[in-house]
């Protein structure tokens, strides 16, 4: 064999071998849009998500990073479960909060609630099945999650959590949607 037919192919077996990295590459990347879809389907069809919990979650690969904060344990749990059915996913980590148990807390959420979603501008929010904003109240300190559909509505969601009396703080992290921020 000539050094010429020898270096094609190895040229040739090397170009073959790129080619499958790249397709299992596709394949992985795919794998782990579906994984990050079926999760998101999951968390919030659980039945007692509300309006008061909030997930997040990372996909790494077939590991899923489960976050956020809660207010029933079960619910912590329930999230655990549902996510390590899901074909594909290897292994869990739930870090999930679960947030202390306190009345006056409770307090707060239904005041929050009335507040935000007793606004005209934000209404139209609350008759969803899960509204997009979130109100999550630790110790009475508010922190506002999801998404809305302009700058204005995020604006008068925070303006109206921290009209709320008993309110310590408020941490507005609503994303406006379409934007990166």
């Amino acid at each position: 064999m000539t050094k010429r037919v020898r270096t094609g192919m190895i040229l040739s077996a090397a170009f073959v071998v790129a080619q499958m990295g790249h397709a299992a590459i596709q394949t992985s990347e795919a794998a782990q849009k579906r994984i990050e879809s079926a999760v998101r389907r999951e968390l919030v069809t659980l039945p007692f998500y509300s309006l008061f919990d909030h997930f997040a979650f990372r996909v790494d690969g077939y590991t899923v990073t489960l976050m956020g904060k809660v207010n029933r344990p079960t619910l912590k749990s329930d999230a655990g479960n549902v996510v390590q059915r899901i074909e594909g996913v290897e292994r869990v980590v739930n870090q999930i909060e679960v947030l202390p148990l306190s009345p006056n807390d409770d307090r707060l959420r239904l005041a929050l609630l009335r507040a935000i979603y007793g606004h005209s501008a934000l209404q139209t929010l609350a008759i969803r099945a899960v509204p997009p904003i979130h109100i999550i109240v630790e110790n009475g300190n508010v922190t506002l999650e999801g998404i809305v559909a302009n700058e204005m509505q995020k604006n008068i969601a925070g303006i109206q959590a921290n009209g709320v009396s008993g309110v310590f703080s408020v941490t507005n992290n609503l994303q406006v949607e379409g934007k990166n921020s």
